[in-house]
């Protein structure tokens, strides 16, 4: 296991556009176990590989259903609209309200380089969103409707 180090905003490699995976090599397949490994340790739902630096078209998400590895992702269809907070592990402690759609149908690559196809609705919508537009070098911060505000969290000390 490597932890990678999460870019925060105004790293210039979150701004640019990640290049596609041309074909699934030991690097790439270590940077995929990486980013898993990372978003974790870093309580996140989902994570792209310009947060950790690396311009590749390569998405991990889990919103408590198992992970999801997409490679070169690309959003076929998208229906209905969700307004809700919304955070990024690239800006720490923050969060705001983004307005996204309520259903997402993405189309991928999976860690075979097998097409696969996935539907999702609400959070696992929204996060499709959110990383892809990482890929494309957009940070959530510019949908934002109104103000960033600091996130508290309720954890319970005993858990």
């Amino acid at each position: 296991m490597a932890l990678r180090t999460i870019r925060v905003e105004g790293d210039p490699v979150l701004t640019k556009k990640s290049r596609p995976v041309e074909e699934m090599t030991p690097k790439i397949s270590e940077l995929i176990t990486d980013m898993l490994d990372t978003m974790y340790d870093a309580m996140g739902v989902g994570l792209a590989a310009p947060q950790v630096g690396i311009l590749k078209r390569i998405v991990v998400i889990d919103v408590g259903e198992g992970p999801i590895v997409l490679i070169n992702p690309e959003i076929l269809e998208t229906s209905g609209e969700q307004t809700g907070d919304e955070g990024c592990l690239s800006v720490p402690g923050m969060a705001g309200q983004v307005t996204r759609p309520n259903y997402v149908k993405v189309k991928a690559l999976d860690v075979n380089m097998e097409e696969v196809i996935y539907e999702g609705e609400e959070l696992l919508a929204r996060a499709f969103c959110h990383e892809i537009d990482h890929l494309d070098g957009k940070m959530y911060t510019e949908l934002v409707e109104g103000e960033l505000h600091k996130v508290t969290y309720d954890y319970d000390e005993e858990d």
